[in-house]
């Protein structure tokens, strides 16, 4: 993925915009602490809202707008739990056991679609048709499904 930098800004824009889990497993402050001028005492459960995160102004610039370039040269804002911007897999001790592979299936799946098959949308439906609304729970899915028509880039033989 060294070799496809946009690739890799694609699918950090998607989780940052897109989490799969809204809310990360949840924590128990060891000690009192001071998070963002919030006091938070020990043995108080936290939960950290991904959602909210990814979509924090003073964090991000147009922070509702899907725009790749912005990881672009950002090597180090990674999806491994060591930026508190981005992360999709969580962090520490309890982050997500699978990280790695579903990382790899995520990368590999996305270049090799995008390699083999041009993308365009149904007849008479328009990039401003499509809908981004949400379903909020445990997982965040589309509201309506997104349709997209592929085809081929490659001779058929060849798949």
């Amino acid at each position: 993925m060294a070799r496809l930098p946009y690739i890799e800004a694609i699918i950090k824009e998607t989780m940052r915009r897109h989490p799969v889990a809204v809310m990360l497993a949840p924590h128990l402050a060891m000690e009192h602490c001071n998070v963002g001028g919030y006091d938070i005492c020990k043995g108080t459960r936290v939960f950290i809202n991904t959602w909210s995160m990814g979509r924090d102004p003073s964090v991000w610039d147009s922070p509702e707008d899907f725009r790749p370039e912005r990881f672009l040269g950002k090597a180090n804002i990674d999806v491994k739990g060591q930026n508190f911007e981005l992360l999709p897999f969580g962090s520490g001790r309890r982050m997500c056991p699978g990280y790695s592979l579903g990382l790899k299936m995520i990368q590999s799946s996305l270049a090799n679609m995008l390699h083999g098959f041009n993308w365009k949308l149904p007849e008479n439906m328009k990039p401003q048709d499509l809908s981004m609304d949400e379903v909020y729970g445990l997982a965040t899915i589309r509201k309506f499904p997104l349709v997209a028509i592929t085809e081929p880039r490659l001779p058929l033989h060849l798949y």
